[in-house]
């Protein structure tokens, strides 16, 4: 067994969520939102390189030798498969890995709202799954694709860096190309996936104003699209759309995302008040007639009080959602002031 499987192995063991590897210190494991030290030795420089080319091919480290950075999937045979970032700091090689199930979590496992599996049931519009890195995106995306895998005949594709969960089809047809294996970029994906004739496309992250404008063109083109990108809330998520093009063009995007949006997911990890685990405090903005009309006005300031009356559609705040989890006893009243839209507010809605 590699090394590096080793170290997996213990952290599998420890039921971590992400493994640090840095030069000066020991492989790290943080579980249930800490960092513990593994029971290895501390690394240095050499080990470190060693280590972690020992699970690149020789383009990846060509690659990685070019741009000092790199992303990839990694599988350590019995063990789990891993999404893996390695950089460089202090002039040496360090990297981050997490672990991927192999087996694709339901909504309902994942204690999403019957909401967000409504949503991957649409046959067009725009989805996004927004929340800070970390905070189980990916995760939640795979969860919507396997319902539409699981419930219609559809063409997906994903454009995905790296691929991460791999899907089986089922009643769909699916494919999945990762960024320098299968495609050289998001942009070039994008710029033929209308032409591949696909009914969903998965984008794994907006990450510019191509992909930002090919998701919505597709969305506006009787298209399922479902991506990510990393905002705290569903209102600095249409911000954010909205701002990554020119003045000139910001109110068409407006008048274009307004007809094209279907919902939004906004989601972050919060530990539990037992330390046993995370637990998922989500937002839902749906796009009804009324949001459509504010995001096309440009009123983002007024989205939120539609999202807190908009209940019999399915929608909830973070903070009524972090509401919630305290007033069960999940989470505890520091971690929910703590990871709070409006601390202020909260405050006033836990004490009453």
């Amino acid at each position: 067994m590699k090394e590096i499987d080793r170290i997996l192995k213990e952290a599998f063991e420890k039921g971590a969520s992400d493994i640090i590897i840095c030069a000066g210190s020991k492989p790290a494991y943080r579980v249930t939102g800490s960092l513990v030290q593994s029971g290895f030795g501390i690394m240095e420089k050499n080990d470190c390189k060693t280590l972690l080319y020992s699970i690149l091919t020789d383009d990846q480290i060509r690659q990685f030798e070019k741009e000092l950075d790199i992303d990839l999937s990694y599988e350590s045979e019995n063990i789990s498969r891993y999404r893996v970032n390695i950089h460089m700091q202090m002039e040496s090689i360090a990297a981050a890995f997490r672990p991927i199930p192999v087996k694709i979590p339901s909504i309902a496992e994942l204690k999403l709202p019957q909401i967000v599996a409504d949503l991957a049931s649409e046959k067009r519009g725009l989805i996004l799954v927004t929340g800070p890195t970390g905070h189980g995106k990916t995760t939640t995306q795979a969860s919507m694709i396997d319902v539409i895998n699981s419930t219609r005949k559809s063409h997906v594709i994903t454009v995905e860096d790296p691929i991460e969960y791999l899907h089986k089809s089922k009643l769909s047809i699916i494919e999945q190309r990762e960024i320098g294996i299968d495609t050289s970029s998001f942009n070039s994906a994008l710029k033929h996936v209308l032409r591949q004739n696909p009914d969903v496309i998965l984008i794994g992250e907006m990450r510019d104003i191509e992909s930002v404008a090919t998701a919505i063109t597709a969305a506006e083109t009787g298209h399922l699209v479902i991506s990510t990108l990393h905002t705290g809330n569903t209102i600095q998520a249409i911000d954010r759309i909205i701002d990554v093009f020119p003045p000139y063009q910001q109110q068409q995007i407006r008048t274009q995302l307004s007809l094209s949006l279907a919902g939004i997911v906004a989601q972050q990890l919060i530990p539990t008040s037992d330390g046993s685990g995370l637990i998922v405090a989500v937002e839902i903005m749906i796009a009804t007639s009324g949001i459509r009309n504010l995001i096309r006005k440009g009123n983002s300031a007024e989205l939120y009080s539609m999202i807190e009356i908009g209940a019999k559609y399915g929608m909830i705040s973070m903070d009524s959602s972090i509401a919630d989890l305290y007033k069960r006893k999940i989470i505890s009243h520091e971690n929910a002031i703590l990871h709070a839209i409006n601390p202020e507010n909260l405050e006033k809605i836990l004490t009453k």
